[in-house]
């Protein structure tokens, strides 16, 4: 459909800069589509996925967390990184079980968003999970902290609106309602 190959640049060199338990840090040298080098720094994230999870109600379930780099709690939609080895679908199905309880009978995948293209790698996956039953209490993460509620999709929309929620994946993801 395009023809983009005038804007793609190519990998020189890369470098670990910093590799922590959760990110990587790279600067790369780059040779740019006029042959000129250039510095690139970005994060290497494992990738995550989002979850629209749907009550037999209609309603969605939000969660309340506390997130540290901005100092601030955020109503956001069950969310959480792929760990080592485990496929995009088992980390969904995990991260809703472990920070809301549920299950779902139903999942699919809806698309992808790349919340930070400018200087990360990381791609979230965006599902549907409905034919939710609450199995059991929360299995969050040691040291993890987060209060789970329901909204509906228009109180969810409404939140946007009026900047209750601001958090990039939830709001994507909120997009998807309409198809649905």
């Amino acid at each position: 459909m395009f023809q983009d190959e005038h804007l793609i640049e190519t990998e020189v060199s890369t470098q670990t800069v910093f590799k922590g338990l959760l990110l990587e840090v790279r600067k790369d040298v780059v040779r740019l589509p006029n042959n000129k080098e250039s510095i690139r720094e970005y994060i290497v994230h494992p990738g995550a996925a989002v979850i629209l999870a749907i009550l037999d109600n209609g309603n969605l379930l939000f969660e309340r967390q506390f997130r540290y780099p901005l100092r601030d709690v955020f109503l956001e939609l069950p969310a959480g990184k792929i760990d080592s080895g485990e496929s995009i679908i088992d980390a969904a199905r995990r991260e809703l079980l472990e920070e809301t309880g549920y299950t779902a009978r139903e999942w699919v995948c809806l698309g992808q968003m790349h919340p930070c293209i400018g200087y990360s790698d990381e791609s979230i996956k965006i599902f549907l999970a409905r034919g939710l039953c609450l199995s059991h209490e929360k299995k969050l993460d040691h040291n993890e902290f987060l209060d789970v509620i329901e909204l509906s999709p228009k109180a969810a929309k409404e939140a946007v609106w009026n900047g209750s929620i601001t958090d990039a994946k939830t709001i994507t993801s909120l997009f998807w309602l309409d198809r649905l």
